[in-house]
């Protein structure tokens, strides 16, 4: 009897002392969820655009940059350095990665469905680079080149659909992000009388250093 009872209490111990060690060195899994940036001021023109030329009027070429891992805006006095994954200037989104950056960032323009990607590719990432003296952007400038498309008719710029962004950050991480709107406040119905260079954006930001979106 003593030794039945001796082996029941010493198969109860090694238990508890399993599952301890189980709670201890596997942490449940982090489900992640996309976060809706609004409202991203993109040197937006202050005097307007010009009747006759429709070139902005008041911006100062400036580039408003962001950071996935923060989730936040980052100082334009840290451009030099690798705290910002994304810049954004008109309708030019610039990476933190190329000639010119310290980053190791990158970006590949995707055609699909934003929720349906749950792992980012390990190669195939855009850098920012300048050829024959000219910038070349990893996210292409330009109607129907990369993420939006320019109606010359009443002069707005809208998302191309099913087309997102897949962003290797500057400290090789991983984001995606899809463009919601490019007008303040994201109206469903956007003309030329909207304030335009306001991005409202989501994405899904991948910090611990795997390309795993679920």
């Amino acid at each position: 009897m003593k030794t039945t009872s001796y082996v029941f209490a010493l198969a109860a111990f090694a238990s508890v002392l399993f599952l301890s060690s189980c709670s201890n060195n596997d942490p449940a899994p982090v489900t992640l969820t996309s976060v809706t940036f609004k409202n991203l001021a993109a040197d937006p023109p202050s005097g307007g655009y010009n009747p006759t030329n429709g070139q902005p009027i008041g911006v100062t070429k400036k580039y408003t940059f962001f950071s996935f891992k923060t989730g936040a805006i980052v100082a334009n006095t840290d451009s030099a350095t690798n705290k910002w994954d994304v810049g954004f200037n008109g309708t030019t989104i610039i990476v933190n990665g190329g000639q010119q950056r310290v980053g190791k960032g990158g970006a590949i323009v995707s055609t699909g469905i934003f929720d349906n990607l749950t792992v980012a590719p390990s190669d195939g990432y855009d850098m920012d680079s300048v050829i024959n003296a000219k910038p070349v952007y990893a996210i292409p400038t330009g109607s129907g080149k990369g993420w939006y498309n320019y109606n010359a008719a009443n002069n707005t710029i809208t998302p191309i659909a099913g087309k997102f962004l897949i962003i290797r950050t500057g400290d090789e991480r991983y984001a995606k992000m899809e463009i919601i709107s490019y007008y303040k406040d994201a109206p469903e119905t956007v003309s030329s009388a909207i304030a335009d260079r306001y991005y409202t954006f989501r994405y899904v930001y991948q910090g611990d250093g795997t390309k795993n979106f679920k």
